[in-house]
């Protein structure tokens, strides 16, 4: 990224990996200070050593009750939050419903997901200002017969997110979001045999994702193809949708 901010402080959990380390990388290159979190610690601290004086680390897992007053601490060790972003999340296909796969899913993603966005939105609250930036997918677009609880997942983090900026309007409070809708991106989340069409570089979705930021938008789907596609895709009535084969 070419674009120099002035000094601001950015939380992001899941940044171990994939899109969310992408995103860790472009914000360190444009002067921000970082606090990183994931289950993972040992890719946090290689990403450390590249800017050590502007990056704290903390072992995060969004599923554990702990994870609010964790990411308080990292948020104290960093000395505050401008930026909250949210790349923590896990999604498998699940054609034969296995009750672990679906369970674990709507911990992370729902459970994990309103711990974290919620505690990070009290902070702002309280703070007065702020902007909460995450990842959701176009599979919350439609309900995936392929992915139930992924796609399902997805559709409440992207209401969720809808009705706090709502609430934060009504209240008054200057707390920006950003939702980010990629499409199929080559990371570790779509491992396995299937072969996903229009697959995306997560190099190539982070650079939208932080101009996306910068840019302040609301909601951001990633990228032009996908927009064309969750276009049509909601015109398709439910009678015609329950038939489709994916």
């Amino acid at each position: 990224m070419s674009r120099i901010v002035e000094t601001r402080k950015a939380i992001i959990v899941g940044a171990s990996s994939g899109i969310g380390l992408e995103v860790a990388k472009l914000l360190i290159a444009d002067g921000w200070q970082l606090g990183i979190a994931a289950r993972r610690e040992e890719p946090l601290r290689t990403l450390q050593a590249t800017a050590p004086e502007r990056v704290e680390v903390m072992s995060i897992d969004v599923t554990q009750p702990e994870a609010e007053a964790q990411l308080m601490r990292l948020v104290d060790k960093l000395g505050g939050m401008d930026l909250y972003f949210h790349a923590s999340g896990i999604g498998k296909q699940n054609r034969t419903l296995e009750s672990a796969i679906e369970l674990s899913t709507v911990e992370t993603n729902a459970v994990g997901f309103t711990r974290m966005i919620g505690a990070a939105y009290r902070y702002f609250a309280e703070k007065g200002e702020g902007h909460i930036a995450a990842i959701t997918s176009i599979a919350g677009t439609k309900g995936l017969g392929p992915a139930p609880s992924y796609s399902a997942t997805k559709a409440l983090q992207a209401t969720y997110l809808q009705a706090l900026e709502q609430q934060a309007r009504q209240r008054g409070l200057h707390i920006r979001f950003t939702d980010i809708r990629p499409g199929f991106v080559d990371t570790a989340l779509l491992n396995g045999t299937f072969r996903y069409p229009m697959l995306m570089r997560p190099e190539t979705v982070a650079r939208d994702i932080v101009r996306s930021i910068y840019r302040k938008r609301h909601v951001r789907v990633v990228d032009v193809r996908y927009r064309v596609l969750t276009f049509f895709w909601r015109l398709i009535p439910n009678c015609l949708w329950r038939r489709m084969k994916l």
